[in-house]
């Protein structure tokens, strides 16, 4: 058994494709109208083939309670792995992504928690 997809839900699927595309550097995967939304997914380029991430409308009532809670109290919707939390840190802030916690070593782990403009908090690590 792997993980095949995840999701994240997002306050509007353009600007989170964007995003995730444009300063992320993921790719699109695929893109299916379904009504008003789309089953619209990305991926990294390094494994195309691999986990696929859903940018999932939050338009149902639960969800933006839900994610106004995490945000409120610092935790991350989700978290991808980088190969050095710093350089990606100083890349990402270089096109204006804004972070809630800069890069923070603990022990063999270091994090930092950005902002993904669609409503989550995402978090980049690096484990040695």
């Amino acid at each position: 058994m792997r993980i095949h997809l995840s999701s994240v839900f997002v306050d509007d699927q353009d600007k989170a494709l964007r995003f995730y595309t444009e300063v992320l550097g993921f790719v699109k995967k695929t893109e299916v109208p379904l009504g008003e939304d789309r089953w619209l997914t990305v991926v990294s380029p390094e494994d195309p083939d691999g986990t696929e991430l859903l940018l999932e409308p939050d338009g149902h009532p639960a969800v933006r309670p839900y994610k106004a809670a995490l945000a409120e109290d610092g935790i991350p919707a989700t978290s991808f792995a980088v190969d050095d939390v710093p350089t990606e840190f100083a890349r990402l802030r270089g096109l204006g992504v804004r972070f809630t916690q800069e890069p923070l070593e603990m022990g063999p782990v270091t994090t930092a928690v950005l902002d993904d403009t669609c409503g989550n908090l995402i978090q980049i690590v690096h484990s040695a």
